[in-house]
């Protein structure tokens, strides 16, 4: 159109070249600067997700496994033995928002939504909201205590928000 071609040198591309090499080996590559803690906040992110994948599965020796041995724990494993005999099928994903971390306790605030199916041909019950995991255990992690708006225990919640008929 304006009568020049533009031809480019091979200097360009060199040059293109060199530059890429700089930033590649300029970018060191990330070391963990606490691997126990690492290696610790993967176990932990493994111990959410065999409870989750045993709370789905109605596993109720896996979902057991990872109470630890409290009292406390007792009413959490009956709410989700409760939710297994009732629902047909259960999908539950958490998200995790914060992580904190104090020696031999992690406290994990968790997101979760799911959805809670009494048949096969129920469209389910969708659920969701927030809780408060309190793990322990630097090897072995184990679900020390549970608070807030916790997804086990639905066939209770189900009970509690629909309206009872009264005799008239």
């Amino acid at each position: 159109m304006f009568g020049r071609s533009f031809c480019l040198s091979p200097i360009v591309p060199m040059g293109w070249l060199l530059l890429l090499t700089i930033l590649v080996a300029g970018c060191p590559s990330k070391t963990i600067q606490y691997p126990a803690e690492h290696e610790r906040l993967l176990r932990l992110d493994q111990a959410l997700e065999s409870l989750r994948t045993a709370y789905e599965h109605k596993d109720r020796v896996g979902f057991r496994s990872m109470l630890s041995p409290l009292a406390q724990m007792d009413e959490l494993q009956r709410q989700a033995e409760m939710d297994f005999e009732m629902f047909h099928a259960i999908a539950l994903e958490f998200r995790i928002e914060r992580v904190m971390l104090a020696k031999d306790d992690l406290d994990v605030l968790v997101n979760w939504q799911g959805i809670w199916k009494r048949n096969a041909n129920d469209t389910g019950t969708r659920q969701r909201g927030h809780a408060r995991l309190q793990w322990v255990g630097t090897q072995a992690i184990l679900l020390r205590e549970a608070q807030g708006d916790l997804p086990f225990g639905m066939q209770t919640k189900q009970m509690l928000s629909e309206p009872s008929s009264s005799p008239q």
